[in-house]
């Protein structure tokens, strides 16, 4: 196909141990555009929104978009959607590296996993031969261990998605990494091909995209790399810091959650765990995905003191949750924390808030000593990374730790101290201090998420205009404009942090000229809403609890900072995103909405 598409589907039943191949649905693809929203109109069509996620009958989809693998910017990027065994809610996590790209080049655009395998296998791919091998000897293994085996005997190009024994073993927010460092990393996707006995992708692929207008495409992707390329957030401040540089940005504003959300949002300790430490001490080099243009990738290293080591991060997340989230300053342990999670293929947000979660449980009396096995408190860098270890190896008390934040709680008697939204921890922002976050937190069809309508953008960075983080004016129609674009670009193929330094007219032009369309950008975006009502309409059918936040964020005003005295207004700012999307006061799609979308 010359549209973007390679035009193919595997379908692999891993029960009955057949593969087969299928033309890929256009019409779905032209609709849902592809990667996250094509995943999930595959897997809606195809799973009872009531499904266990936990059951062989959660599938398990892999999808790449029509942008994915071509000379678009950043263009590294798939999706893997499933029902998420954290949530309960449409989980589609999104990766870069190479995987994506390989899988095309190889000659599909995605995979449906159906049933579970009785014993360890991995899917081996190499173009045209395809076929299920036995893991027996890589069951149990972690990422590096398992990506370095299937290297030796596969070959070295090709590229791996894997998973660890955490996901084997039932931790609810294990993740599937690719290239070794890079994750499919929230909801517990890897949890999912834990169940089904899948322990890796090995894929390798010798043939090319091709796009409608190529002479129109490259115009376009050279326009938009560089708009990056000047832009200063895209051309420099990334490359330069990472993520990581968001951390005293963000503390500034006073919303830098700290001690579980429980001291307020102000760390004076910010500089010591911020990505200017992190380039001055312990950087040794950038990295990109496939495509890049930005180059945000760390690979760092701690050279002196109890926590040695060296690997790729951490993002700002993980920054901030193995950091002050957990009332920690030693950049040390945070970096040998997420390496950990990197190792054992665990989101690193989760691990670090439900961590923070049970240091709260602990120094209040409710978790006992003798449950943990040591003092888990805030402050606490060599507990912490324990409490991680153990996690990742889901031994002794990580096994509770494995359940995330919510279930842990619960099991304690306070469910309400747990930082999360329909299960899923919240990042690194407090929705108080910087109200609209606040208000994607609790509408993210995935639970507690940054990335599916990234408000700091305009909140802190004030990228594309600056909104004052403590009003809440407008930032519900905000939010949807920028969930509806997001939900485009996640399944176009590209990186999210691309539109730090592009817009709709930009993604548009790229996905336009890449598929032979002459829609306009309004129409183009109106998928981009599409998928976002699909994945919603889902979660109503799936019964996930209604949008809200935790009640810390609702009730405790912020002692200090900028934010002094601040609750989130959700609420108020809920009523106008219900009337901006179109929805009925209780958030459901309306009849008249649906038919509007085609759906």
């Amino acid at each position: 196909m010359k549209n973007g598409y390679v035009g193919k589907i595997l379908r692999i039943d891993l029960q009955a141990g057949t593969i087969k191949t299928e033309p890929l649905n256009t019409k779905n693809a032209d609709d849902y555009v592809g990667a996250r929203g094509l995943g999930t109109k595959y897997f809606c069509d195809e799973c009872d929104p009531k499904v266990d996620p936990l059951s062989p009958e959660n599938k398990l989809i892999f999808m790449t978009g029509p942008l994915t693998g071509t000379a678009a910017t950043s263009s590294g990027r798939y999706n893997a959607v499933a029902k998420s065994p954290l949530t309960g809610t449409i989980g589609a996590a999104n990766s870069g590296g190479h995987f994506g790209p390989e899988l095309k080049y190889a000659g599909y655009d995605g995979i449906i996993f159906e049933n579970a395998s009785e014993k360890p296998v991995y899917l081996y791919i190499s173009d045209g031969t395809v076929e299920l091998r036995d893991a027996a000897h890589l069951w149990g293994k972690d990422v590096f261990e398992t990506t370095d085996i299937l290297n030796e005997e596969c070959g070295e190009n090709f590229r791996i998605a894997c998973i660890s024994a955490a996901a084997e073993n039932g931790n609810l927010f294990a993740g599937i990494l690719n290239d070794k460092h890079r994750a499919a990393g929230r909801g517990g996707m890897g949890t999912v091909m834990g169940v089904k006995k899948l322990k890796a992708i090995a894929v390798k692929g010798t043939g090319s995209v091709e796009v409608a207008r190529p002479d129109k495409f490259f115009e376009e992707a050279i326009s938009a790399r560089q708009k990056l390329a000047a832009h200063p957030v895209t051309g420099a401040g990334l490359s330069a810091y990472g993520t990581m540089i968001l951390v005293n940005i963000v503390n500034g504003v006073g919303g830098l959650p700290v001690n579980n959300g429980s001291a307020g949002s102000l760390f004076e300790t910010a500089d010591s765990i911020s990505g200017e430490e992190l380039a001055a001490k312990h950087l040794l080099k950038n990295k990109g995905c496939f495509g890049c243009s930005i180059g945000c990738g760390r690979v760092a290293e701690i050279k002196e003191g109890a926590f040695k080591s060296k690997g790729e991060g951490p993002e700002y997340e993980a920054g901030w949750s193995f950091g002050s989230d957990c009332g920690i300053d030693d950049l040390g342990a945070v970096c040998k924390a997420n390496f950990l999670c990197n190792q054992y293929g665990i989101d690193p947000i989760t691990m670090g808030a439900t961590i923070a979660c049970a240091m709260e449980l602990y120094e209040k009396g409710y978790l006992p000593l003798e449950d943990i096995g040591f003092p888990l408190q805030f402050g606490d860098a060599e507990a912490m990374v324990k409490a991680c270890e153990m996690t990742c190896k889901m031994e002794g008390f990580g096994k509770v730790l494995g359940l995330g934040s919510y279930r842990m709680a619960e099991k304690y008697g306070h469910p309400e101290l747990s930082m999360s939204v329909k299960k899923q921890e919240m990042p690194a922002y407090d929705g108080r201090a910087i109200q609209g976050i606040g208000l994607e937190y609790a509408t993210s069809n995935r639970g507690g998420c940054h990335v599916r309508g990234y408000m700091i953008s305009p909140e802190v960075l004030g990228v594309p205009m600056k909104l004052d983080p403590l009003v809440t004016e407008g930032k519900a129609a905000t939010l949807k404009l920028f969930q509806d674009l997001t939900a485009l670009c996640d399944s176009t193929g590209i990186c999210l942090f691309t539109t730090f330094g592009i817009g709709l007219p930009e993604i548009a032009g790229m996905y336009r000229e890449a598929v032979g369309s002459d829609e306009s950008d309004a129409e183009i975006l109106l998928k981009g809403e599409r998928i976002w009502n699909l994945e919603k309409k889902f979660n109503i059918a799936a019964g996930v609890e209604k949008d809200t936040l935790p009640p810390r964020l609702l009730r405790d005003a912020l002692p200090e900072g900028p934010a002094e005295g601040r609750v989130s207004q959700l609420y108020t700012m809920l009523a106008e995103y219900y009337a901006a999307r179109g929805w009925d006061a209780e958030g459901i799609p309306t009849a008249e909405k649906l038919k509007e979308l085609g759906m």
